[in-house]
């Protein structure tokens, strides 16, 4: 059949350059899961590089004209192409509690959904590797201390080891997008439980961003906190001030002054 059309709406930027698929495909180090999940694939570029690979490779894609050419030219993925949204299907119908890797060419417009929808899969994802607009995968990288450091950086980085790998050009699509592209690979840190509640370390790196201007003092006024703990010289800071370990100490505090916020 006829090469697929890129759409607007879904984000589309086919990659055309095989050396940058390939390279993508090779950030895998493969160990620890037998299959891996590519988000995505378009007409393949990616996924036939995978598909040379010693694990079980599948494919989930939202959109129908993709699916049908994956289908018809990849004979490989019988029964093993997903055509549902990611961001909304249940993994583990495939999955059923599994280890396995997360890697794509991601949709700009859902790629950071991309990542807080992973993360709740964390349990099960020991690697995830993929293209992101340069700005975001930088930003899922980028350290503390300055304006790229956010919710997204701390809430990956408190899982997953954080890698921007490299930079690619515009032109190597179809259609061009407007920007660079980034491609970044996360590797999940042997010991990724935290010593605190894990919804309140979101909450409390949500919050704390919506306002990052601000100290944690006046950011953080709505979890109700106590007197005594908000004298803590920590609330004398901004959140980009503070790393990931600092992050899921101040938690521990919040946790431990809990008779305010019940």
């Amino acid at each position: 059949m006829e090469k697929v059309k890129a759409k607007k709406h879904l984000g589309q930027h086919f990659l055309k350059d095989e050396s940058i698929a390939k390279a993508i495909a090779d950030t895998l180090n493969l160990e620890g899961y037998d299959d891996v999940l590519e988000i995505g694939p378009g007409m393949g570029v990616l996924t036939k590089y995978l598909l040379e690979k010693p694990v079980t490779t599948y494919v989930v894609e939202i959109d129908t004209e993709s699916v049908e050419y994956l289908d018809a030219n990849y004979p490989k993925l019988k029964d093993k192409i997903i055509s549902k949204d990611f961001l909304k299907y249940d993994i583990n119908e495939i999955f059923a509690g599994k280890q396995f890797a997360i890697i794509g060419n991601f949709p700009y417009n859902i790629s950071t959904q991309i990542v807080f929808r992973m993360l709740e899969f964390k349990e099960q994802v020991p690697e995830f590797s993929g293209m992101f607009q340069k700005e975001v995968a930088e930003r899922i990288c980028e350290k503390k201390g300055t304006k790229a450091y956010g919710i997204l950086s701390v809430l990956a980085q408190a899982f997953y080891d954080a890698e921007y790998l490299f930079t690619v050009d515009e032109h190597v699509f179809n259609p061009p997008p407007k920007v660079k592209s980034g491609v970044l690979r996360l590797r999940r840190k042997k010991d990724f439980s935290l010593p605190c509640s894990q919804k309140l370390f979101f909450t409390v790196v949500k919050t704390a961003f919506q306002q990052r201007r601000k100290t944690l003092r006046n950011s953080l006024k709505t979890l109700n906190l106590s007197d005594a703990l908000r004298e803590d010289e920590v609330f004398n800071l901004r959140p980009e001030q503070l790393n990931v370990a600092q992050f899921i100490e101040l938690t521990q505090k919040i946790e431990a002054d809990g008779i305010q916020n019940q």
